[in-house]
């Protein structure tokens, strides 16, 4: 992807040897990252153009071979059109042309430095797109959560009479929420006798933890273990800190406060240990199409790093100040001070090989973006590695990178090669930056042992994703036939398969106590019930850890690994077979069973609304993942996986004329009205509907799908970030006109 840097009266790129650099970028880069960690701006970009230079072409090959084993497999399918699939035929063809590879021997992963986070305590992971620093904040801070806050806020608490959420505190309504909570905390950590809705008055007593019960007794912790800290007087506590399956939990007492004042044992609040870790995301969920975009979601990284992030809002009329959060400090049963991390741990998303970024050229070709993250992320990190910021991240001495839509072996080495490079440049040890390993491209799961092997020694994740993994499940196979609904997906063969694969594979290579496996995203931040009744299955598979969309989601899916003990469950799991990679092969095909007209035309209405909703965010307001309403008007997170698997949905169907182009287009007009009704209020808006032929977010809608079969590997970014940066440009002419 080729394209020259716009050139404003504000935004001359820097020419820096044979780099031109944007200038928003050179000056946060020279201005605010270099001088406080005392590197040589010159020397800075000279290692920076000898890294791009030997590693972009190596990148480009990647690239190619992609292209190459695609056109390979398509044309297989295309020779074998009126044949039935044969899946040991298949399976050859795969193994012949390298897309399937030879698995080699049992080995285990010995990552080093790797903060406890990671390596032993399972428990939730929020996502969150990084250039938007109160979201980034929030999501730091949300380690630690209010559990009667988040019961009182959701839905996990029905609605019924007399129960309502109100704007002033609904007594009966907290009633709910405090008998909730306490049937909660008896399992988490249950007492020899009673309950602790019974309870009179906490003590520490003998270097133990003391329950008085309303009628009289006193009685301890079934398990005295869970007691590890406490504030205050040890006869009346202010705090009581407990720890259940490696998450600590704090039962919070106030006999002054509105809510501990009417509890018999002047209980305020329960407060959990929530998100344990945080990935802060410059890929999916960001929309950065430029120098100056990806400025912003550099600043952010750095605020974090160096621990002064802060941003100030307005609420209730009042202005706010949002800062990181300090850690949190108790006394141990035994009197002394001890302290628990108060921020989740954080993890950066880079882009992965395919995307490049007018932020920066080599010799007029724009540079990889997966390499310009790996480098500048890395700089921002060394305020954390070198303790030089305000807040600690990694007190193990490592930084935690996770890379996406990486295709097999080859392309994890080339990662490993890149931070090898990083690592060298900016002076640090070897494998202090660690890999995560997104299992969500169908090539790196198939030969995931062997993606796991060439970066044993900095591997420190892998997870499953169902929508990128099934986007590209569309596209490698969008010759084969007509693929089954979206949402039927989930029940395929395939992705069973495949959940199960993940886990297995990664048991049976040591992650287990070395680093996270973990699960995707809860996607409906407004169904908080739905999901505390159905997200403790990702830990019955195996996952210690899985997304959340929110602070509070993360408080109440803690409450899963309170429930269950991951280890446990891994344990066990690795006695079972592995799954079947012939099962994983198995093409999601409609088959003989036709759909009916409603049915045809309820997939389309549900994928246009939905492609449609995102995109006029990321075009018209440059919002990369948000809370877009569905055709039902559910409030669903959307980021640019979900805008993969339906724009390769519909071109799959086109492809195979199961839908025609213009049932298609009139299905995207009459949807926009729709998109156009639910985003009436929102700043700034631009309606689609009074002018198909001039919204640029309604003609990159359809361009994702008509040419979905050529997008490289079924990737939104190009067509998006192409349509963006037609807009901006657009939008600056118009200004200079003025």
């Amino acid at each position: 992807m080729t394209s020259g840097i716009v050139a404003t009266a504000t935004h001359i790129p820097v020419n820096q040897g044979h780099l031109e650099i944007s200038r928003p970028l050179y000056q946060l880069v020279v201005e605010e990252i270099l001088p406080e960690l005392g590197i040589d701006p010159a020397t800075y970009w000279t290692m920076f153009e000898g890294l791009i230079t030997d590693l972009a072409p190596k990148n480009n090959i990647l690239l190619l071979k992609r292209y190459k084993l695609q056109a390979e497999i398509d044309t297989w399918h295309q020779s074998r059109c009126d044949a039935p699939h044969d899946p040991t035929h298949y399976r050859k063809f795969l193994e012949k042309i390298g897309y399937l590879l030879p698995e080699g021997p049992d080995f285990a992963i010995n990552p080093q430095q790797v903060d406890e986070e990671i390596a032993c305590i399972a428990g939730p992971q929020l996502v969150v797109p990084v250039k938007n620093p109160r979201y980034a904040l929030n999501a730091t801070n949300a380690r630690w959560g209010s559990l009667y806050d988040a019961l009182y806020g959701s839905d996990v608490i029905p609605e019924t009479e007399g129960a309502q959420k109100t704007a002033a505190y609904n007594p009966l309504r907290g009633e709910h929420v405090i008998a909730y909570a306490r049937e909660f905390l008896d399992r988490a950590a249950p007492l020899t006798a009673g309950s602790h809705a019974q309870a009179a008055a906490y003590r520490v007593h003998h270097a133990g933890l003391e329950i008085s019960l309303q009628d009289g007794s006193r009685v301890a912790l079934a398990e005295p273990e869970k007691f590890v800290g406490y504030n205050g007087d040890p006869q009346a506590p202010s705090e009581i800190l407990l720890c259940n399956h490696g998450l600590h939990l704090i039962i919070q007492i106030d006999a002054n406060h509105p809510v501990g004042r009417g509890d018999s044992a002047h209980v305020k609040d329960l407060v959990l240990e929530s998100a344990v870790t945080t990935i802060q995301d410059c890929e999916d969920s960001v929309a950065a199409a430029d120098g100056a975009d990806k400025t912003e979601v550099y600043r952010s990284w750095l605020g974090l790093m160096k621990g002064t992030l802060q941003d100030t809002f307005e609420k209730s009329g009042k202005p706010y100040t949002r800062t990181l959060a300090p850690d949190r400090h108790f006394l141990s049963p035994q009197g002394q001070p001890i302290t628990r991390h108060g921020r989740a741990l954080l993890i950066v998303r880079n882009v992965g090989h395919l995307m490049t970024n007018e932020a920066m050229l080599l010799k007029g070709e724009e540079v990889p973006e997966g390499i310009l993250d790996a480098v500048i992320t890395a700089t921002i990190a060394l305020y954390d590695l070198r303790g030089i910021g305000t807040r600690r991240n990694s007190r193990a001495g490592s930084m935690y990178i996770v890379k996406p839509k990486m295709h097999g072996p080859e392309e994890v080495a080339f990662a490993c090669a890149l931070f090898d490079r990083v690592e060298d440049m900016l002076g640090l040890a070897r494998y202090t930056l660690k890999i995560g390993v997104m299992d969500e491209e169908r090539r790196t799961t198939v030969n995931l042992k062997e993606c796991i092997r060439v970066a044993r020694d900095r591997l420190i994740f892998i997870n499953t994703g169902f929508l990128d993994r099934t986007g590209d499940e569309i596209h490698t196979c969008m010759e084969a036939g007509v693929m089954v609904r979206k949402e039927a997906m989930r029940q395929e063969k395939w992705m069973q398969a495949y959940e199960n694969w993940n886990v297995d594979v990664g048991l049976a290579c040591g992650l287990q106590g070395k680093a996270q496996i973990g699960k995707g995203m809860w996607p409906k931040p407004d169904l908080m019930r739905e999901m505390v009744n159905s997200k403790g299955a990702h830990l019955q598979a195996g996952a210690s850890t899985a997304w959340v969309p929110s602070p509070t989601a993360a408080t109440l899916h803690a409450m899963h690994y309170h429930a269950v003990d991951v280890w446990a469950v891994q344990n066990q799991l690795k006695n079972r077979p592995r799954a079947s990679l012939q099962d994983i092969l198995t093409i999601p095909l409609l088959g003989d069973t036709p759909l009916t007209r409603e049915q045809v035309q309820a997939e389309l209405d549900n994928n246009c609304q939905g492609i449609l909703g995102y995109v006029v965010r990321w075009i018209d307001l440059g919002i990369g993942c948000s809370k877009v309403p569905d055709i039902n008007d559910v409030g669903l997170m959307e980021d640019r996986a979900t805008l993969r698997i339906s724009s390769q949905h519909i071109a799959n169907w086109l492809r195979h004329d199961y839908v025609r182009r213009r049932h298609v287009l009139e299905t995207f007009k009459r949807m926009a009205v729709v998109v156009d009704r639910q985003n009436a209020n929102e700043p700034g808006y631009q309606p689609m509907a009074t002018n198909f032929d001039e919204s640029v977010a309604f003609q990159a809608a359809c361009e994702l799908v008509f040419g979905g079969v050529h997008q490289p590997n079924g990737y939104t970014e190009p067509v998006l970030h192409r349509r963006r940066r037609e807009l901006k440009a657009a939008a600056a002419a118009a200004s200079d006109e003025r």
